[in-house]
């Protein structure tokens, strides 16, 4: 039996990297940025609800992929007081099965994407106690990171189990 792809329809998702520092700026101005943490690109679809929202932020927030004494990936973010930066990224929706030019039909529009994108940031704070550092949504923004390990991790709602 063939196995599907991680990236289906109806799905939330995130491309998470453990960082040394991230920052994004906007029009050669720096908007935000973080220390050692998690930089976390956001994809939303119509479809995605606050059920998907607040599964995808405790994910994130327990994911433990920093090394403990033993130089183990046994610590989340909260245990090494890290930090965090969000940044929307409707690309993260691209279909590319026709030709190649990938379609973005399945991002949210934008009276969905930002109040799902606002509300992912409020609930993710609100789990490490902190604040969480943003982009600017809609933005052409600039993104800089250091990727520590390097250490990425896709995930996306749809695989809740």
């Amino acid at each position: 039996m063939l196995r599907k792809s991680n990236f289906e329809a109806d799905e939330m998702r995130a491309v998470i990297q453990r960082v040394g520092q991230a920052s994004v700026s906007i029009g050669g101005a720096k908007k935000a940025s973080i220390g050692r943490g998690l930089l976390i690109l956001l994809g939303v679809e119509d479809a995605d609800t606050a059920e998907d929202v607040d599964w995808l932020a405790r994910k994130i927030a327990a994911l433990r992929v920093f090394d403990d004494e033993a130089g183990v990936m046994n610590l989340d973010v909260q245990a090494v007081g890290g930090e965090a930066l969000v940044v929307s990224q409707f690309t993260l929706m691209a279909s590319y099965k026709k030709g190649n030019r990938p379609s973005w039909i399945r991002a949210a529009r934008h009276e969905h994407a930002i109040p799902m994108y606002e509300t992912f940031v409020k609930r993710l704070s609100e789990l490490l106690g902190k604040p969480v550092e943003t982009g600017e949504f809609g933005a052409d923004m600039q993104v800089e990171l250091v990727n520590d390990g390097p250490v990425t991790i896709c995930m996306d709602t749809k695989n809740k189990e």
